[in-house]
């Protein structure tokens, strides 16, 4: 995880668990998925940043997650989907990611 960036991990768990829901028409598969980016992603916030930015961070990956379904009935589910990972991949670009380059 040293060389990812924690805004690729972050951007990844949203959408790799909508896509392991979607393809595999197993919603809690997906879960896993989702679960599994946003413990990476922070452990990477944590270890780079800190225990409040990564709570603040793990937060807005929850926000991001939830908020995309009433966004899916707007404007589509894959929209919704990668436009909450991108805001929370430019999140975490700017708080955490710059920082390391």
């Amino acid at each position: 995880m040293a060389g990812i960036p924690t805004a690729v991990v972050a951007a990844g768990g949203l959408v790799g668990g909508y896509a392991v829901a979607r393809w595999t028409r197993k919603r809690p598969l997906g879960g896993v998925a989702l679960a599994v980016g946003g413990v990476v992603a922070a452990r990477g916030w944590q270890q780079k940043a800190g225990n409040a930015t990564a709570a603040v961070l793990g937060g807005a990956y929850v926000a991001a997650f939830t908020g995309s379904h009433p966004l899916a009935k707007k404007i589509g589910a894959w929209p919704a989907v990668c436009a909450v990972a991108g805001g929370v991949a430019v999140t975490s670009w700017v708080v955490v990611d710059r920082r390391q380059v």
